[in-house]
Formats: structure tokens, C-alpha cells, sequence
């Protein structure tokens, strides 16, 4: 009989999805809650963990946290995501060396 899995678990084999449009234009899936939002950076949770969006005069074009959608338009200069348990806002020493 197998264990059952913990509830990050289940989460993780769902279905995010990232789709890159030009650099102008992003839609995200899987999304559970945005943190934080303005010109140059969209911050998110995800399925697979907290996402951020950086670039230039981003807007949040469509948000519905019902079924997990987000469409974010402007300059896209980067996407990453973070260490799963880490925070968005917490940077390493390297990033603030570089930044």
C-alpha cells in the first residue's frame, strides 16, 4: 500500500506552464497567489514555486487566481524562480554584489 504523498507534493506534479511571447508578452499557469506587482517586476507563487518576472513597463493583463492564470505584458527581461522554501525578496550575496 503506498504512503501518502504530503500536500507540496501533490502540487508540484501539476500543471504550471510558462509561454513566452516575443519578450512582450508572458502567460504563466499553475498560478496560486501574486506577492507583489509593479513596472519593472511581477512576483508570484506557482505550482512549482515562487516566479519572477523582470523587465520594463510590465502589466498584469489578465489574473484570475481561480484557475490559475497570468498574463503579464511589457519588455520581458528575465523569468527565474526560486529555491523552493526561499523567499522572493531574500537575495544571495552575489546578487547584491552585481546588482
Amino acid at each position: 500500500m503506498p504512503l501518502p504523498m504530503p500536500e507540496e507534493r501533490k502540487r508540484s506534479t501539476s500543471r504550471h506552464s510558462l509561454q513566452i511571447d516575443r519578450r512582450e508578452k508572458v502567460n504563466v499557469s499553475g498560478m496560486i497567489d501574486v506577492i507583489s506587482f509593479d513596472e519593472e517586476s511581477v512576483i508570484g507563487e506557482t505550482e512549482m514555486g515562487i516566479i519572477i518576472i523582470r523587465g520594463a513597463n510590465l502589466h498584469v493583463s489578465k489574473i484570475s487566481l481561480d484557475s490559475g492564470e497570468l498574463a503579464v505584458t511589457g519588455e520581458i527581461d528575465s523569468i527565474t524562480y526560486e529555491n523552493p522554501g526561499g523567499s522572493a525578496k531574500a537575495k544571495s550575496i552575489l546578487g547584491k554584489l552585481f546588482k
